[in-house]
């Protein structure tokens, strides 16, 4: 196995695994490990099973079912979307991280491409935790102690206005009430501090007015938007990718329709985030520095090709 590093902040291929089969401990534990590090993980040509990837989930924790996307009926814990000309793509062409409007958010979640579209359909990703790393000092110190206010917003757009429309929005608002979360997340496993508001979810700041908040918000919400904390992935059929929905936001692109795109999705269960108030002792995994090149004068006759980090199990 080999982890390929594809971009600075975020963002890493691993080749030589075949998800169809089961992992060895030894092999899983380089993916987890890999994962915390550069919090995109890619596998390409995993032409595999719905059950192969609810399995490949399962090794990360149990797998959520998610209260409005269409799921499968016969494995509801995976998702299906599938956008063509007759149902045209929603509510994903936004920076978000998955269900922060739970009271413990998704760890993860892990999506294959079945259907690919021959222009267009990309995903973008973002390192909050880079977004954190690159605020100034009097910043971090001021977001550390607030709580962001999370809602499941986008949703109610999806329900009807009849009466059972507004039985089924009270039944869900008794389910998922507001949560409040960290602005600023510890990553349990990387000890990163990581940006945790999305303008999907989160509607506000405790304590502040929206006057005060909404502005302070706004700004948040672009880091997302720097290419530097960025990654763009472009699917190729049964190419499948897991992020750490505790440090990545992400947004897919509806430049695709009407060409059919068809996914299958699963969301790994996390935990109660948690601020640095908290005290807990978690080693930081900090990112490794990208090395110089040093063209030898033979090489500076002729263009030179670009070379990529790759790190190989074990080594690291």
């Amino acid at each position: 196995m080999e982890i390929e590093r594809l971009g600075r902040n975020l963002g890493a291929q691993v080749h030589g695994v075949d998800l169809s089969e089961p992992l060895s401990e030894g092999d899983f534990a380089v993916i987890h490990n890999a994962l915390a590090e550069h919090e995109l993980l890619l596998f390409r040509d995993q032409d595999i099973s719905p059950g192969a990837q609810l399995a490949f989930g399962r090794r990360f924790g149990p797998p959520s079912i998610h209260p409005f996307s269409p799921n499968m009926a016969e494995m509801p814990e995976l998702i299906v979307l599938d956008n063509h000309q007759a149902n045209p793509p929603r509510l994903t062409d936004i920076w978000h991280s998955d269900e922060t409007f739970r009271a413990e958010p998704p760890l993860g979640t892990i999506l294959r491409s079945t259907i690919t579209p021959r222009i267009g359909g990309d995903t973008m990703f973002a390192s909050m935790s880079a977004a954190h790393d690159g605020l100034s000092d009097q910043l971090q110190q001021f977001l550390s102690g607030l709580e962001g206010i999370h809602d499941f917003k986008p949703f109610r757009t999806l329900l009807d206005s009849d009466e059972d429309g507004h039985r089924r929005l009270r039944a869900l608002e008794a389910e998922f009430p507001p949560r409040h979360h960290p602005v600023v997340r510890v990553h349990p496993v990387s000890g990163r501090k990581v940006i945790f508001v999305n303008p999907q979810f989160t509607i506000g700041i405790k304590g502040m007015a929206p006057s005060e908040s909404g502005p302070l918000l706004a700004m948040l919400f672009d880091l997302a938007k720097v290419p530097e904390y960025q990654y763009r992935l472009h699917w190729q059929t049964h190419t499948l990718a897991i992020w750490d929905n505790r440090a990545v936001q992400h947004y897919a692109i509806h430049d695709y329709h009407p060409q059919r795109r068809r996914m299958e999705r699963i969301t790994i269960c996390g935990d109660r985030p948690f601020g640095i108030s908290e005290e807990r002792e978690i080693p930081l995994i900090p990112r490794q520095a990208i090395s110089a090149e040093n063209p030898t004068a033979a090489d500076t006759a002729s263009e030179i090709a670009p070379q990529r980090q790759v790190y190989r199990a074990g080594n690291n």
